[in-house]
């Protein structure tokens, strides 16, 4: 976000390294299938949880499971939706479900580290260590978004939602440059947990909460879970395959 190039969201879909096959071993998406991925139907208190945004899309009613404040939600949400905007190839990632998604990881082992050693010292030391703050990733989150909110009303007197989308990204660009100041870890390592977290939202299994009815799979032409592909594996022509998600071989 730091540099504005004219990249569309095809060459980025083509080229950012994000295999919608492998989201699963990349951390983020921990436990059982079904332990973090309940999706209530009751909207919390303090408004409906899928309020529109990007482009006018509007999320079907769903419950959540870590955030009780609606503001911090609405912070996420935005935030994502500047990190993955909705446009013409597809949604974006509140059409996709991703703050949601996050939303339910923070709830459960990702978002309290419980699988991670997390004693003393905490020192930044190489990337190989791993995660290296003293705060619980849903803490760090928590803190980040707070954060996002009091930036928007030091530089322009407003809540971050209210804003203008470069406004976002001026934000979202001093997070990334590491410009602001956060307790536990940095600016700039809380970015990276957060677009990670995005794009994981974006490619992973819908029964993990993202990656609504299979749009970011079908703007990748994956085919996501598939029993066979013995009809198809010899032909000469290019396949295009409807994908299905591991609900689908469950149901």
């Amino acid at each position: 976000m730091a540099e504005k190039k004219n990249v569309s969201r095809r060459d980025f879909l083509k080229t950012s390294g994000i295999a919608a096959g492998a989201l699963v071993g990349g951390g983020i998406i921990g436990g059982v299938i079904g332990a973090n991925t309940r999706q209530d139907t009751a909207a919390p208190s303090g408004g409906e949880a899928g309020q529109s945004g990007g482009g006018g899309t509007t999320e079907t009613v769903r419950g959540l499971q870590f955030f009780k404040n609606q503001q911090e939600f609405a912070v996420l949400q935005q935030a994502t939706e500047r990190i993955f905007p909705e446009d013409d190839l597809g949604p974006g990632a509140i059409g996709l479900g991703v703050p949601f998604f996050i939303d339910h990881q923070l709830a459960g082992s990702y978002g309290e580290n419980s699988k991670e050693y997390m004693q003393p010292p905490f020192e930044v030391g190489e990337a190989t260590q791993g995660y290296q703050s003293r705060l619980k990733r849903n803490e760090l989150f928590r803190q980040g978004l707070q954060k996002m909110q009091q930036e928007a009303q030091s530089r322009f007197e407003a809540n971050f939602v209210d804003l203008e989308g470069e406004q976002m990204d001026e934000i979202l660009t001093a997070f990334q440059d590491d410009e602001v100041d956060m307790q536990g870890a940095n600016a700039q390592f809380f970015f990276r947990l957060l677009r990670q977290a995005t794009l994981n939202g974006a490619y992973a299994d819908p029964i993990y909460g993202g990656n609504q009815n299979m749009e970011a799979w079908r703007m990748k032409g994956f085919p996501g879970h598939q029993a066979a592909y013995i009809n198809d594996i010899e032909s000469e022509e290019f396949a295009e395959i409807e994908p299905h998600s591991v609900g689908d071989m469950l149901s």
